[in-house]
């Protein structure tokens, strides 16, 4: 697997601290860089170019979903982890909206940290299973669609769900990468999701995949 490369943007310097040297003991990680605020992280990735960023959600100067969303204007392909507390469950799915592709509750062990980043990683999406039980129960209401999802569409949302990525996807399935995307794009398109990280909470909420 090739190394990677992390931001961790958390206002609180001994969190960063500690976070920083459990990464920096795993092989797979190359460097591990920090910032104190979502202002920082903003003009750092002008200089650096992360393929996993850790963002806090509740920062000075610059919050987690504001800095999500600025930071995936300037790079489409940059792959942000949500690390959040249990209190800010009114902010999950703003995150989700801003484009992360995963949650992480703040006192995870450094085993799940390690899962979320190589899942991330590979173009998957990763919930804490605290966080996804919160979002399926008491999250905004995401209204049904009446679209059914063909046999071959819900076969690809149960993969989706279990955080694989297109390409881990098409080669379980023995399909090319693009007809995935495709897809995908479609799934997404019939339960009116704007991005897979509200597909994974509309599919568990509607069971529409069993896992």
């Amino acid at each position: 697997m090739q190394k990677i490369n992390i931001i961790i943007v958390d206002d609180h310097a001994l969190f960063r601290s500690g976070l920083i040297t459990l990464l920096s003991d795993l092989e797979e990680i190359d460097h591990v860089y920090e910032a104190s605020n979502g202002k920082v992280f903003l003009d750092m990735i002008d200089k650096i170019d992360p393929d996993i960023v850790l963002m806090d959600i509740n920062m000075p100067e610059i919050d987690g979903v504001e800095a999500t969303i600025r930071s995936l204007e300037k790079k489409p392909d940059l792959k942000i982890i949500a690390l959040s507390m249990y209190s800010e469950e009114e902010y999950y799915f703003k995150m989700i909206n801003a484009g992360v592709k995963g949650f992480l509750i703040k006192d995870s062990t450094i085993n799940e940290v390690r899962e979320a980043i190589r899942i991330v990683a590979n173009g998957g999406n990763y919930f804490s299973q605290e966080i996804l039980y919160k979002l399926i129960k008491n999250g905004p209401e995401l209204n049904k669609n009446d679209e059914t999802l063909s046999e071959r569409e819900t076969e690809i949302l149960t993969l989706i769900c279990r955080g694989e990525s297109n390409q881990e996807i098409a080669d379980k399935l023995f399909l090319s990468k693009r007809t995935v995307d495709k897809h995908r794009a479609n799934i997404l398109d019939k339960t009116n999701c704007r991005n897979t990280a509200c597909l994974v909470v509309y599919a568990l909420k509607w069971d529409l995949v069993k896992l």
